[in-house]
């Protein structure tokens, strides 16, 4: 039957809202995106760090939901840095108070659809907290969009240090992992679309094959050929 995914994008501006079920015995492994993620179990509320390598993060089957905020935008509505959160999964109790978190478990679990009640909540957060960093937002959309690290710090009006300092707090690590992570994305979504490998590779800003080769040995923890299932 394989895994069950479904995403659209959420009324939180840049976010996207998920749902997934993996079957049994099977676990779902997420590739560094450069995002955060508030989760749904399907028993507690968890918070996801930005990844600097693939994670499972799904464990072993079973059904769960997210929000998975936009580079950048998730420090300012949780309430934590992002580098304290790098590569980690964490219950939400652990940043939040424990009382207002048992009811938002309780409001999700009874929830016709968690993925709709965790979009809820981040709204209702995101209205009680102050915006994303609009500087650092600006960052991630330059390197999104293909843009290098000194474009991105030229148009933020930052220096090294301070882009390096601000992105640790935003991103969760400095503008050039973000920006690989970012570039890796873009080559698997023309992968997706199609393209062949060496094409994809230079469209997303790769200086050839073996570029992206490397960047999924060294991100995702595998190669393109046993990611997508063909030569």
């Amino acid at each position: 039957m394989g895994d069950s995914y479904e995403e659209r994008a959420s009324r939180l501006d840049g976010a996207k809202v998920w749902s997934l079920t993996v079957e049994p015995g099977t676990v779902h492994p997420v590739l560094p995106d450069g995002c955060m993620d508030l989760l749904w179990s399907g028993e507690r509320l968890l918070v996801a760090g930005p990844d600097t390598r693939t994670a499972p993060a799904t464990g072993t089957g079973g059904s769960w939901a997210g929000v998975r905020f936009a580079p950048g935008a998730a420090p300012a509505l949780l309430g934590v840095p992002a580098d304290a959160l790098r590569d980690l999964r964490v219950p939400l109790a652990a940043l939040w108070p424990g009382d207002a978190v048992r009811r938002l478990t309780e409001r999700v679990a009874e929830a016709a659809e968690p993925a709709a009640a965790l979009e809820d909540i981040a709204l209702d957060r995101a209205a009680r907290t102050g915006p994303p960093d609009p500087v650092m937002r600006a960052v991630a959309a330059r390197l999104e969009a293909g843009g290098s690290v000194a474009d991105a710090a030229h148009s933020a009006g930052l220096g090294t240090r301070q882009l390096h300092r601000r992105s640790l707090t935003a991103f969760g690590y400095g503008p050039k992992t973000l920006a690989r992570v970012l570039r890796l994305q873009r080559a698997l979504a023309l992968v997706r679309s199609g393209l062949p490998y060496a094409d994809a590779a230079l469209a997303a800003g790769c200086a050839d094959q073996a570029h992206l080769a490397r960047d999924m040995r060294d991100l995702a923890g595998t190669t393109l050929t046993a990611y997508f299932g063909r030569p």
